[in-house]
């Protein structure tokens, strides 16, 4: 059935659906299409492109989060991403920032973007928090555990939503604490961070455990490991580039199930979705 969103965040586009944020990697080595965006030029072409295809947000990040990634320094990933960030925002496109670092976040946002999307939720760097207030931006709370390189040794749980829900208010009551306002946050389970493929298939069945939190609700599952190892044919993985349907089928039912936003590198496909799932939710009222 669905569930209707049960808030907004001030600040960002308000369709009369769930929201559509498409990706940017500027980064040589995301897991989905690492390189394919990492010159500045291909990155803003991208970015257009995706703002024309329909999206209301376009997430720029500079670090890939891939299992295993190393992390660029901090001078390498504002190199990444300033110049994206500053001119998507020039020629109108509502950016958000991918970073972990408050300087980056400072500094994108100084350059237009309108929101930070951490997906440490703050935990990564301890300036974090407390920059965001300053800045008076969204700020969109990932569920973490901790960096690329160690995360799926903490894929351990007593019980996955609820622990995972524990630990997002945790950090939103951190957020709150450093002064960030509560309209300017949404949470976001953080499906694929230190989470085994079984993780994310439980807390995207139970998302409306998670909108108990009362904050909007963010669903990034676009082409992750485990949508490849559910299509997988005669034990070969489906390729990252062949999962889009099933990533579209995922932005239905979390649209349907009450997700504020969907993070996605396909955007025509998960709009499409998305307006289904509200036109079906109008028809049922």
């Amino acid at each position: 059935m669905y569930a209707s969103p049960a808030s907004y965040v001030a600040g960002l586009p308000r369709p009369d659906r769930c929201l559509v944020m498409g990706v940017v990697n500027v980064t040589p080595d995301s897991f989905s299409d690492g390189g394919v965006w990492f010159e500045p030029a291909a990155a803003i072409a991208h970015g257009l492109f995706l703002q024309g295809a329909g999206a209301d947000l376009v997430d720029v990040g500079g670090e890939s989060t891939r299992p295993g990634a190393e992390r660029p320094s901090v001078r390498e990933e504002l190199d990444r991403v300033l110049p994206v960030v500053s001119s998507l925002s020039r020629q109108g496109v509502v950016v958000s920032v991918d970073t972990m670092r408050a300087e980056v976040a400072v500094e994108a946002v100084r350059a237009g973007a309108r929101a930070v999307n951490d997906v440490s939720g703050g935990s990564a760097d301890a300036a974090m928090l407390a920059a965001v207030a300053g800045l008076d931006v969204p700020l969109i709370v990932m569920h973490w555990r901790g960096h690329s390189t160690t995360m799926q040794a903490k894929a351990t749980y007593t019980e996955v939503v609820s622990d995972v829900r524990a630990e997002l208010r945790a950090r939103v009551e951190a957020a709150l604490a450093a002064g960030i306002r509560s309209e300017h946050i949404a949470v976001d389970p953080g499906l694929g961070f230190a989470k085994t493929g079984e993780h994310n298939w439980g807390l995207l069945a139970h998302l409306g455990s998670l909108l108990e939190l009362g904050f909007p609700l963010i669903v990034g599952a676009s082409r992750k490991a485990f949508i490849g190892t559910l299509l997988a044919e005669d034990g070969q993985t489906r390729p990252v580039d062949a999962r889009d349907h099933a990533s579209a089928a995922i932005s239905t039912l979390a649209a349907a199930g009450g997700a504020w936003c969907v993070r996605v590198h396909d955007v025509p496909s998960s709009l499409d979705a998305v307006k289904v799932a509200s036109r079906w939710a109008r028809a049922a009222t």
